[in-house]
Order: C-alpha cells, then structure tokens, then sequence
C-alpha cells in the first residue's frame, strides 16, 4: 500500500510547478483529479517545441507526461456556473486543493482559502506561486526561469566570474520541479497535522522561496561575509586549496568529478590510482597546509595523468578509490547509468520512460503510471460523484464540462 492510498486531490493548476506537485502525490498512491479547462485543457499540452527538441504532433508529449503522470484528468469549465457546481461536489469530497491560480483568478473563480473551506473546513489547502504570499509582488506571476533560476542568484552563483552573460537553467522546469517536490512535502506535513488535530492547514510553496533554499549554503555564506558566491573558472579545482575537489577531462573528452574534502586523507590513494604512485610521498602533498599551498601544481599533475585513460577505465578503476568521484553525465548517459536502473529512477510510464519522484517507502520503487488525455476521466468522474447521466448531458450541453 502507498502511504498517500485513500487520499484525494482536486488539483486546479496549470504549466509546470504546481502539476508537478500533484505527480508527487499521485506517486505517493493519492487519486489526484486535474481540473483542466473544458475546451483548452492545461496549455502545457500544447507545448511541443522546447529548445532544441520538437516533439510530433500523435507522439506521446514529455513536456505534458512529466508533471501529470498517474493523475486523472476532468475537463471543467469553472466560469460557468455549472461547472463550478461539479468543484463544489469534488471538493466536498477531497483531502487536498491544489492551485496554482494567481489571486485574482482565485477570488473571481470564488476559489480562496475561506471560500474551499466552506465546502470541507478541514481541506488541505494548497497553493503555489512564484513570489510568495506577502510583498508587494504577492499577485505577479512569474516561471521558473525568473523566479527560480533568475532571482534566487542562482544564475548569479553558477555563472563563473569573467564568463559573458549568464548561463540558463540546465533543462526545461528545472524550478518548477524543484519546487513542486517541496509543495508535495507540505501537503503530506499537512496531512500528518489535520490526522493529528483535525484541522487543515493552508499551505505556500513559492518559486522564490525554493530557489532562496536551494542556495541557502551559499547565501548564508556571502551574508555573513559580505560577497557574493562566486563559481570557479571551469576546469580548475572547485575548492580553490584541493585540486581533489573538481573536475578533469579523460581521454575521450568525458570528465570526471572528484569531491574529497579532506585532500590529506585521500591524497596518496587517488596518486595510485591514477597511476602516479611516487606523487603519493611527495613533499609537497604532505599536510592539507602543503596541498592548499601547491595547489596549481597538484591540479596540473592530476590534470594530465587523468587525460591519459578514457573514462570506461578511469570508471573500472575508480570502483577501488576511497574517496568520492562519480562520472559527469548528460542526460542520456544518466538513462543508461546501472545505479539509476538498479533503484527506478528513471522507469516506464506508458510509452515514456520519465524520472521518478525522488521517495521511497520502505525501499520500494515507484510505479509510474503516464499521465491523462485530455478529458479522459470526465464521466467516470462524475459517475463517482452520483450524477445519472441526464444530469452530465446537460452539464455536456451547458459547456461546462468535456
């Protein structure tokens, strides 16, 4: 049984960052039911060209599989007073509402926090935004890119000092899904508290507020030091004192990464295994003093004897190496990589192979199931809500649902 098994969700979201919450959930065995727009369904549906990839028209659609696998999905039309009748039944029967509506839309839908608690005052309530529920920018909209990736430094940090512009996010929804995975982890705390005390909370997740945690380390450091983070050059030692804290190029133009933290400990280890035993005494690598002191000349050594092997055998011999290393991998290679297979990280669902949510219960891969058609689960919906079938062919009639 999945820990979420029994609860509902009623998920009014659109795009990215909230739906990808609501695939958490549904991960986590919840019956998450989307509310999409009776004619447009979520515009992300839509969406078949990003970057460099184009996605068929009749091709199963990864930009739309992603964030709305194993959900159900109903086409609604809640500016229609009928179809705002339909929301009502369902919330009234629901443990969570989800939303990621900008508060405008939520007080014209009639859809806010007091208005869904007084259909089930014990609902979870939760919303995601992309500035946070306070400030002078509490009603703005935003997307990952800016709220995320732009204005939580991220950008800032990654991009190295002295590069040309700055460097954007390293695929589609980075934030959204990021943040998505946070918004999911309130809902279940959230759960946990109304089995407790009976009571449903409100629950906020942000863009901003993720992306400000997700580089919490580094501001913390540039606030209590009055800089900012700044990303090493490529090529050089992350750590500026440890060439064993960074990245090398193999043979065959893969790389490497090494993260040892403590470069004395495993200094005269990783020397034999990259075939240079007699630096393993060398004076100049003595202490961790020595190491900082002699730190170029320690990155170049390492440089070239690992730019002699291709990465299949630095890979063969690394699997003796004490210390931490792991190959660097594009997002094909991760696919393919015998860890992620071995724990499902990424597995099937329908005719794509997605990436999991990244929880497991007691060591239990999750199941993905793919995400909806469009609509696909409207009369079942309602069927489950009691409606005859007079009542939906007036609803169909009316517009309000698909």
């Amino acid at each position: 049984m999945k820990p979420l098994e029994g609860i509902k969700v009623i998920e009014v979201a659109m795009y990215g960052f909230v739906p990808s919450a609501g695939a958490v959930l549904a991960d986590w065995g919840a019956d998450v039911v989307k509310i999409e727009h009776a004619v447009h369904g979520d515009p992300q549906r839509g969406l078949r060209r990003t970057g460099a990839f184009v996605v068929e028209e009749g091709d199963p659609n990864p930009n739309i599989e992603h964030a709305n696998r194993g959900k159900r999905s109903l086409g609604l039309d809640i500016s229609k007073p009928e179809g705002m009748a339909v929301l009502r039944e369902l919330v009234a029967g629901a443990d969570v509402f989800l939303t990621s509506f900008l508060p405008s839309a939520r007080i014209r839908f009639g859809i806010e926090p007091e208005d869904i608690r007084a259909i089930r005052a014990d609902i979870v309530y939760a919303r995601g935004s992309a500035f946070g529920p306070s400030g002078p920018e509490a009603g703005k909209g935003g997307y990952d890119m800016t709220a995320f990736w732009a204005r939580s430094s991220t950008a800032a940090s990654i991009t190295p000092e002295g590069m040309e512009g700055i460097l954007s996010p390293p695929v589609p929804a980075y934030g959204d899904t990021i943040s998505g995975t946070n918004l999911a982890g309130g809902v279940a705390a959230a759960l946990l508290h109304r089995e407790r005390t009976g009571e449903g909370s409100v629950v906020d997740v942000s863009l901003l507020g993720s992306g400000v945690w997700a580089m919490g380390h580094g501001i913390a450091l540039a606030r209590a030091q009055k800089k900012p983070w700044v990303m090493a050059a490529p090529g050089g030692p992350n750590a500026m004192s440890n060439p064993l804290s960074g990245i090398y190029r193999t043979a065959d133009d893969r790389h490497v990464c090494l993260v040892m933290l403590q470069p004395q400990k495993y200094w005269a280890d990783v020397c034999r295994h990259v075939d240079r035993p007699d630096l393993a005494d060398d004076p100049r690598f003595a202490t961790a003093e020595l190491i900082a002191e002699h730190v170029e000349s320690g990155v170049e050594l390492l440089r070239e004897a690992i730019a002699a092997r291709p990465l299949a055998e630095w890979a063969e011999r690394f699997v003796t190496l004490s210390g931490p290393w792991a190959p660097v991998q594009d997002s094909v290679q991760v696919g393919e990589d015998v860890q992620v297979r071995a724990n499902k990280y990424v597995t099937q669902a329908g005719e794509l192979e997605l990436a999991a949510s990244p929880v497991q219960f007691d060591t239990e891969p999750v199941d993905l199931e793919p995400a909806p058609e469009f609509a696909a689960h409207t009369e079942q919906i309602l069927l489950e809500l009691g409606m005859d079938w007079e009542r939906i062919l007036a609803l169909k009639e009316a517009g309000a649902v698909t």
